[in-house]
């Protein structure tokens, strides 16, 4: 006599069959009002006229659009990429050993380690970047600390750069990198690192071929939630790289607040919200490809 095996899968639960469909509706509700209708509204503008003092006089226009091509804008979308993509890639490198380490502690030092990085978020980002004013500028705290031991000579000058950008990007999203590692560490099955060892693998074949592919929805729910607000970061190139560094976020906030360009600005949000998603969709395409080949 053969015996059935009920199905593991939850969506195939009674229960969860018989869940009602209006309990979507709150949540359908507050995305329609708070977000698909306030982005409908910035689209309808991207296509309209910039009014003579500012605003948005409502005749269809592709002007918006058009003046992206300019130089000028071009060279802060790029500047924007390759902050993003060094960001990404720095948070990487440095929350990947410390994921790991956490997830090979103990249970109570990994509770502890967790807070340690759950601190920094319950500062405002602001006061936090401002922090970043003090230590990086010419009498500032890494300077002064480098003159007393003899290390430099005179001050250098970092502030107001991409490097300054870049060090406050790379802490300001260094948790969010390092939670979904630890996340997807914390889950991996060490006794396959061991095996792989004693088959004599080489430390960088167990990594590669053991540790990353089994943790690698980890490195891509990290990568997306470091590089896609890296892209709009504004507050962080606007303290930290002054004049000198713009980036899109910038940007955005000087057409929509200074010059008042509203269509304008809302043509770059869209462009930028374009890039992303191509992004995403070239990636899982990719992705989909490289599974059928296995």
């Amino acid at each position: 006599m053969t015996r059935t095996v009920p199905s593991t899968d939850p969506a195939n639960h009674p229960a969860v069959a018989r869940l009602p469909g209006w309990l979507l509706m709150p949540g359908l509700a507050w995305l329609g009002i708070f977000f698909f209708i306030p982005l409908l509204l910035v689209l309808v503008i991207s296509f309209a006229a910039r009014g003579t003092y500012g605003g948005v006089e409502w005749t269809f226009s592709l002007t918006s659009y058009a003046n992206l091509i300019d130089p000028l804008y071009l060279t802060i979308f790029v500047r924007s990429l390759t902050l993003a993509v060094a960001t990404t890639a720095l948070c990487l490198l440095l929350g990947f050993p410390m994921a790991y380490y956490m997830a090979r502690t103990p249970l109570r030092w990994q509770a502890i380690w967790l807070l340690m990085i759950m601190i920094p978020f319950w500062t405002n980002f602001l006061v936090r970047t401002y922090a970043w004013m003090f230590i990086l500028r010419t009498e500032g705290l890494m300077n002064t600390l480098l003159m007393d031991v003899g290390l430099i000579a005179s001050p250098i000058e970092i502030l107001y750069s991409d490097v300054a950008v870049l060090i406050g990007l790379v802490y300001g999203y260094l948790p969010f990198m390092v939670l979904p590692l630890y996340a997807a560490l914390a889950r991996l099955d060490f006794s396959v690192v061991e095996a792989a060892w004693d088959l004599y693998a080489s430390g960088w074949g167990v990594f590669w071929r053991v540790v990353l592919p089994l943790t690698k929805p980890g490195v891509i729910a990290g990568c997306i939630l470091v590089c896609i607000p890296s892209l709009g970061a504004f507050i962080t190139p606007d303290l930290l790289g002054g004049a000198k560094t713009m980036m899109v976020g910038n940007l955005i906030q000087h057409e929509y607040l200074v010059v008042r360009d509203w269509p304008f600005g809302s043509a770059i949000s869209f462009v930028l919200m374009g890039v992303v998603l191509l992004g995403m969709m070239g990636y899982l395409k990719v992705e989909g490809v490289w599974r059928e080949r296995i």
